[in-house]
C-alpha cells in the first residue's frame, strides 16, 4: 500500500524517514553512529528535552535547513511546547538570522504547526 500524506508536513517527515532508511541500508555504520549521537544529545539532562528541541529549532531555522525545521517543530510540539514558546524561540533566532530566519518562521513553521495540529 502506498503512503498518502495528509499534508505537506506529513509528506516531508515521511520523505525524511524513507531517506534515512535508505541511507542506513547503504551506510549502516555511519547512520548508526549518527543516530546514537543524536539520541545522546536529545535525552533528558540538565536541559529538558523540550528546551533541547527549542534550541534545535532555532539552529535549524538559522541554518535554513527545511527538513530539520519541520522535524524540530514536530519535536517541540511533541515535547509540549506551546506556540508562544516556539514563537519566542523564533524571535531569538531572528535576532541573529534576520529576514531569512523570519521568512521561514512566518511560512514553514506556521504551516508545520497547523499541519501537525490537524493530524492529532
Amino acid at each position: 500500500m502506498e503512503f498518502e500524506a495528509k499534508n505537506m508536513t506529513e509528506a516531508a517527515l515521511h520523505d525524511y524517514k524513507a531517506g534515512i532508511g535508505s541511507f542506513t541500508g547503504k551506510m549502516p555504520e555511519l547512520a548508526t553512529k549518527f543516530n546514537s549521537l543524536t539520541e545522546e544529545c536529545f535525552k533528558e539532562g540538565v536541559l529538558s528535552k523540550k528546551e533541547k528541541q527549542l534550541i534545535a529549532l532555532g539552529i535549524s531555522l538559522y541554518s535554513q535547513d527545511e527538513y530539520c525545521i519541520i522535524y524540530h517543530t514536530k519535536g517541540c510540539l511533541d515535547q509540549g511546547c506551546t506556540e508562544q514558546e516556539i514563537f519566542e524561540a523564533i524571535g531569538v533566532t531572528v535576532a541573529f538570522g534576520g529576514g531569512a530566519a523570519m521568512s521561514q518562521a512566518v511560512t514553514l513553521i506556521q504551516t508545520c504547526i497547523h499541519d501537525l495540529n490537524q493530524l492529532k
